[in-house]
This record gives C-alpha cells, sequence and structure tokens, in this order.
C-alpha cells in the first residue's frame, strides 16, 4: 500500500486545528488503497496549538505524527523538519489555516500516478484584500522578471512532490530560502492546478510584514543576481556622473574664466552619494551574512520531541 505524507506547518493555529485536522483526516476515505500520514509540525506556538495536536495523535496514531521544535524557526524551516520526517512516496504541503482547499489533493495524486513528480496548486485568484493582492502580484511578477523566468504568475505555497524531490530538498539543506522557490528551481517539469485561495476564516494570521519582507530578501539574495548587478550599474552611473559634471565645471572655469561655486550642490552631491554607498553595503551585508550564516552550519531548525505510533518509532529507528 503506498503511503501519502502531508506536512502541515502550526504557528498559533489552535482555532483552525478543530477544522483542519478532520477535514485532512477525511482524504484517506477518499484515497482507497493509500495510507496517509500527517506530519504537524509545531514551529514554537505559544497557545495551545500543539496539546490540540497531542490529542488528535493520541486518537489517531496510525496517520498523525506531530513534530515539535524547540522554538519558532520560521514556517520555511517548519516546512523542512517536516519533509525530513515524512515517510510517504511522496509528499504534500499545506498550511492549517484551511485557506487552500485540501479536497485539491485528490487531483494532484492523480496527476502524481501519472509520473509527474511535482504538482503546483497555483493561486488563479485569491479572496483577499485589493492592497494584498496587489503586493503579492507585485512579488511574483518580479520574481519572473529577475529571478525565474517562468515561474507560476500567482505563486504557489500548497503543493505535492515525488519522494526523490523531497530527497533533493532534505540534502540541500539550505538556510534562509523560500521552499517553494526552491522547489521549482530543482527544474522538475510541474503540472499546475488553478485555483481560487479562500479567505481566512478563523484566528488571526501571523505573517506579518516584516515575515513577507524577510521572505522577499531571502527570495531574491537565493535566487537572483540583480542585487549585486544593479548595484554595479548604479556606481557606474554614479561615476560616469560624477565624471560628466567634473568636465563640465573644469571646461567653463578653464575657457570662460567662470568661477566654480556652489556650496549647496555640493552638500546634496555629497549627501546623494554617501546614501547610495549606504544602501549598497546594506545589500552586500545581506549576502555577506547569509554566506556567515551557511558557514557557521547551524541547523535550520531543532527537533524537540516527535510525538507518534510505538510501532512508527520502532520501525524508524531499526531502519535507521
Amino acid at each position: 500500500m503506498k503511503k501519502i505524507s502531508i506536512v502541515i506547518p502550526v504557528y498559533f493555529n489552535e482555532s483552525n486545528l478543530p477544522d483542519t485536522v478532520p477535514q485532512l483526516l477525511s482524504l484517506e476515505e477518499k484515497l482507497p488503497g493509500y495510507a496517509l500520514e500527517l506530519v504537524f509540525v509545531d514551529d514554537g506556538s505559544g497557545d495551545s496549538s500543539l496539546n490540540l495536536l497531542r490529542e488528535y495523535q493520541a486518537q489517531n496514531p496510525e496517520n498523525i505524527k506531530v513534530v515539535k521544535l524547540t522554538r519558532n524557526f520560521g514556517s520555511m524551516s517548519a516546512i523542512q523538519a517536516g519533509f525530513t520526517v515524512a515517510t510517504g512516496a511522496c509528499v504534500g504541503m499545506i498550511s492549517a489555516d484551511l485557506q487552500d482547499p485540501p479536497e485539491i489533493f485528490l487531483d494532484m495524486i492523480a496527476h502524481w500516478e501519472k509520473g509527474s513528480k511535482a504538482v503546483f496548486a497555483v493561486r488563479q485568484d485569491r479572496e483577499e484584500h485589493s492592497v494584498q493582492k496587489l503586493l503579492s502580484n507585485t512579488y511574483y511578477s518580479l520574481i519572473r522578471k529577475f529571478a525565474l523566468a517562468d515561474y507560476p504568475n500567482g505563486g504557489f505555497d500548497f503543493f505535492l512532490v515525488d519522494r526523490q524531490v523531497v530527497d533533493d530538498l532534505n540534502r540541500i539543506q539550505e538556510k534562509n530560502t523560500n521552499i517553494m522557490t526552491l522547489v521549482y528551481w530543482l527544474g522538475y517539469k510541474p503540472v499546475m492546478i488553478p485555483y481560487i485561495r479562500r479567505q481566512r476564516a478563523k484566528g488571526k494570521s501571523r505573517w506579518t510584514l516584516a515575515k513577507k519582507v524577510k521572505l522577499f530578501i531571502d527570495t531574491f539574495v537565493a535566487f537572483s543576481f540583480f542585487p549585486i548587478r544593479i548595484l554595479s550599474a548604479l556606481g557606474l552611473l554614479v561615476a560616469a556622473g560624477s565624471f560628466l559634471y567634473g568636465s563640465y565645471v573644469l571646461f567653463y572655469w578653464y575657457f570662460y574664466g567662470i568661477e566654480v561655486k556652489g556650496y549647496v550642490p555640493i552638500i546634496v552631491a555629497l549627501a546623494f552619494n554617501s546614501g547610495l554607498q549606504m544602501a549598497m553595503l546594506g545589500v552586500l551585508g545581506e549576502y555577506l551574512w547569509r554566506t556567515l550564516d551557511e558557514v557557521r552550519r547551524r541547523p535550520q531548525f531543532v527537533i524537540d520531541e516527535i510525538y507518534q505510533a510505538p510501532q512508527q518509532a520502532d520501525s524508524e529507528s531499526s531502519g535507521d
């Protein structure tokens, strides 16, 4: 019997779990001949999420594993942790807030059975505020223009991949990255299923502006040379402008004897140049900091405990 694993990162989702867990468990009834494994990764939640997950795991020990991280490492690290624990022949990923319809997994598995190693549920639209839509569309447009040319227009964070892809991801172990972009970067030809992302019905999103900005920076630093190249272009542009302005002043002083004046323009030029240099140092610092983080070789996450059926733990330990 083939096993299908689904990884669900959890962070302050106590209001969603009573709906999410039963809906995901019900997928097994719709998939005769398959064993379902749900891997919930508690990413340092400060609410009752872990307690709820442990209750569900005790009630469904054959289907549910609960991975407890020592602290909040971020959603990307939580997904990576889930991938290391998942044992299915294919592994899916879905958020715990039910904005993505779990029943799409049925179509994903059908495509996987036909030989597709990556199946993405691509957001055709989303039931969100127009400003949120604009920011998201701009983000994905920038990815397509400056990082990965054929990246899905609406983006994706709801997908199913073959065990081969999961093994590739587990081997990479890259920090400060975007898992979805990394999956796409691997180069497996994906099947894309369009859907409309639903509005969050319960709970408060912890996907803050600071986390969105970090993901934006991580994506472009990890998958694009554009930030570095724009620095080089700006440096050349400022140098050329300074040379031309200096030549202009020198020409009029030498041939027409015009006295060189302009205290305010000099200060403005110095301030502009200083600000530009600081911005350049900031971009370089992002690359250097990530390089340092990789060199340290600290783990992306630390697993405190895995709650699972005793026979599962025994079989996995005997296989190590």
